[in-house]
């Protein structure tokens, strides 16, 4: 699958760069075109005359020598995918934090390709806060993370930390250029995030919900060829895929209405929003001022959007509902299933820590229409998008 594709590699100054020149090796041995992006750091890891010499490329490691400039916005959109391998501790913190100080950094922030990162540092140094906040920064600008391995490290310690080895992340290569055109013509219409119920001009009802789940789904259709249309609630998010059509709602009949107006057009709808169940039955013009020790707000049922969608959909369309639950959550979910008449139900527990509203992390259980079910652990987010399309690929 890498045949014919140009793959740029950044490597950083990390024990683990010696791993990089059969990385190259196995790339152009596939029939990929590779050129490499080194820092200063990493020469003293890696000889630039070794990866030349495999890539049959000039390695590049300055912005400016000799009185000529490489041309970093050119070797970002040259590239059909650059990869970042090793990732240092350093230079993850760079591209999180917007530090632009050599040539590989400006490559990265001015890159328009897909870009895959394979960390690799000491074990105190990838479970200390700071680095998992880095690490959740850059997936939510849409790095694909090749996940760290448990084994020997630099140190001499054992432990996470170490870069996966080069055959690996070939296969990771292979998967991501395979997956990329998986769902290629496919229309995705996907929601996200809470909504919000106005009391009066200043107060309204809604939930926790954060849309981090809903949008890495969005961003992991897009990244498999789907034409995707994201219908958001109010979030502090942003889409980074230019193949994702964002809908901006506030309120659960306006997310219903986007829906609906939808609903003949798709092949696969996913529905992750946190929508609210009821809605005040009155707004007020004006703020509602605190007197007396009680106030009463009468509420009405709003839309149901998945239940609506579910009556309608034909046979080649695809159903996607979420379940957060706090008690009986098998039971609930399954139910649920069969009454929105779904294809596959995700089922959230509060009950599990890490999983559920805000965080990062998530752990679900998935329930088909088949009455088959599969548990998917606790991790990213990011990884969790992963597993969902999966199964809504096999769905398809």
């Amino acid at each position: 699958m890498v045949a014919g594709k140009k793959i740029l590699l950044g490597i950083t100054g990390s024990i683990a760069a010696y791993k990089t020149p059969f990385i190259v090796r196995e790339l152009v041995k596939a029939g990929a075109e590779v050129k490499v992006v080194m820092t200063s750091a990493s020469l003293d890891f890696v000889s630039k005359l070794t990866l030349s010499t495999l890539s049959k490329q000039t390695v590049h490691d300055q912005l400016f020598k000799e009185g000529a400039w490489a041309n970093h916005v050119e070797l970002g959109r040259w590239a059909d995918l650059l990869l970042i391998a090793p990732l240092s501790c350093t230079t993850l913190s760079k591209m999180s934090s917007g530090l632009c100080d050599n040539l590989l950094m400006s490559i990265y922030f001015s890159a328009t390709c897909p870009i895959i990162v394979a960390p690799a540092m000491d074990e105190d140094m990838w479970i200390h806060p700071v680095t998992k906040d880095n690490m959740n920064r850059i997936r939510e600008h849409g790095c694909k993370v090749i996940q760290v391995k448990h084994g020997e490290l630099a140190s001499g310690l054992i432990g996470e930390g170490r870069m996966a080895e080069p055959g690996e992340i070939f296969s990771e290569l292979q998967g991501f250029f395979a997956r990329s055109q998986q769902l290629s013509g496919k229309k995705v219409l996907i929601t996200a995030g809470p909504t919000q119920e106005s009391i009066d001009p200043v107060r309204f009802i809604s939930n926790h919900s954060s849309g981090k789940m809903g949008y890495a789904i969005a961003e992991e259709m897009a990244g498999r060829g789907a034409v995707v249309t994201l219908v958001t609630g109010p979030v502090s998010l942003r889409c980074y895929h230019k193949g994702i059509q964002l809908v901006k709602v506030k309120t659960a009949e306006e997310m219903f209405e986007a829906c609906m107006s939808s609903s003949a057009d798709y092949d696969v709808a996913v529905m992750a929003a946190a929508v609210a169940d009821y809605t005040p039955l009155v707004t007020s013009e004006q703020k509602i001022k605190k007197e007396g020790p009680e106030m009463s707000v009468k509420l009405k049922k709003t839309s149901d959007i998945l239940n609506s969608l579910g009556r309608i959909k034909s046979k080649h369309q695809r159903l996607i509902g979420f379940a957060l639950e706090t008690n009986n959550e098998n039971q609930n979910a399954i139910k649920k299933l069969k009454d929105k008449n779904a294809d596959m139900m995700v089922l959230n527990s509060l009950n599990n820590e890490g999983a559920g509203f805000g965080g990062d992390t998530n752990q679900v259980r998935l329930f088909f229409k088949s009455g088959q079910q599969k548990d998917i652990e606790l991790k990213p987010k990011t990884e969790i998008a992963k597993d969902i399309v999966d199964a809504i690929n096999e769905l398809l």
